[in-house]
């Protein structure tokens, strides 16, 4: 996750500047997506708040911001072969109301079919239609999601689009939740399933609050059910933020290494994952993931140098 764009954007679906587009010499998104790429890496996740790309709900883009934003998306697209994640970062909101519930999905529809339209032309632009939903109706999101790829596919046919569910997309209620059998029935025009695919969050601190520094578990047990339940149904997902402590701690170091092993050895149903996050954040983060710049090469983090990267 290259994040910058989203700052200032709050689980209520506000979003009030400052933001810090990762776009500078001090965060410097496009030199850390080279970096990662020269590893081995290739899917990158850039969030942007709702308000930041439209002030104005319904409207068109801001052209400024907008602007910016797409010069870190081109930059993604510049590595060949690389993945690019366009991520609404929202909570499914927008100023305190629930997208489709308290207000109307309408705006949010035009949000994605502008987008579609931007990069129709671009297959390796992947679709994150929402960040993190939370404390809504499920059957009704389902709906509105429903109602955003039948508006985008006549316009972007073959881009993934990612579902995310409801309790902030987590793996851990992933099936308890009732969404994997909700969104499941989520489908293309044509009544196809592909490139459609499930949207997981999951962290390894206390309670998957992705707030503490301190890891308590390897997800094993949170991913096996999901994994069975996707094989079973021939459904796959993608993990779009996962995260731990990067303070050298021997428990997330171990339980993270654990987690994304298992996560590769089941890379039939789980396709990929970026890591949460890199982009603006500095070392004051509790789950920082940028790459330092020593003058050649860049210094990853110690997480991400041990456990982040596909063997």
């Amino acid at each position: 996750d290259i994040a910058g764009f989203e700052f200032g954007c709050k689980d209520d679906g506000s979003c009030t500047p400052p933001n810090s587009p990762p776009l500078t010499s001090k965060a410097d998104g496009c030199g850390q997506m080279k970096w990662f790429y020269s590893k081995g890496m290739n899917t990158f996740r850039l969030p942007i708040g709702w308000q930041y790309a439209t002030p104005t709900l319904g409207g068109s883009f801001d052209p400024t911001m907008w602007g910016s934003y797409d010069k870190l998306v081109q930059c993604c697209l510049s590595l060949p072969g690389a993945y690019c994640v366009v991520d609404v970062h929202n909570w499914a909101r927008w100023n305190g109301a629930v997208i489709g519930q308290s207000m109307s999905d309408a705006p949010y529809i035009k949000l994605w079919q502008m987008i579609a339209t931007q990069y129709a032309s671009e297959p390796r632009v992947i679709f994150g239609l929402m960040n993190e939903p939370w404390k809504l109706n499920l059957s009704a999101w389902a709906t509105t999601l429903q109602r955003v790829v039948n508006a985008v596919r006549p316009i972007a046919p073959r881009h993934v689009i990612l579902l995310p569910g409801i309790e902030f997309a987590h793996a851990d209620t992933f099936i308890s939740s009732g969404t994997a059998t909700t969104l499941d029935a989520i489908t293309n025009p044509d009544g196809t399933k592909n490139n459609l695919l499930f949207d997981l969050h999951q962290w390894l601190d206390k309670g998957n609050l992705g707030t503490s520094s301190v890891c308590v578990t390897n997800n094993i047990a949170v991913f096996t059910p999901v994994v069975n339940w996707l094989r079973c149904n021939k459904r796959k997902a993608f993990l779009s933020a996962t995260g731990g402590g990067n303070a050298a701690s021997d428990n997330c170091m171990s339980f993270m290494c654990q987690q994304m092993s298992y996560l590769f050895s089941n890379s039939d149903v789980i396709v990929g994952y970026t890591g949460w996050a890199a982009g603006s954040y500095d070392t004051t983060y509790i789950y920082d993931e940028t790459p330092t710049w020593l003058g050649s090469p860049w210094s990853d983090t110690p997480l991400v140098a041990s456990c982040m990267y596909w063997p």
